[in-house]
């Protein structure tokens, strides 16, 4: 298992775990991050952060610190 944010450019993961609490895992959960989605990074920003993934068919964006408690299964 690695975080989303270790995850490659361009391959595909599949959300096994959220590893946070409260509103941010709300938050997460609300966007469609939940055990068994795919989940690919598309695009860094030209600073490294944040990061847009395809998520269901849309792109959301989110920060490292977000990302890290993410937990994914490489495809």
């Amino acid at each position: 298992m690695i975080s989303l944010y270790d995850l490659p450019m361009d391959k595909e993961g599949i959300v096994e775990d959220l590893k946070c609490k409260g509103s941010l895992k709300r938050r997460l959960l609300d966007l469609g991050i939940v055990k068994g989605t795919l989940i690919t990074p598309i695009l860094k920003s030209p600073s490294g952060d944040p990061t847009a993934f395809e998520i269901r068919g849309t792109l959301i964006a989110l920060r490292k610190e977000d990302s890290a408690f993410i937990e994914i299964k490489m495809r």
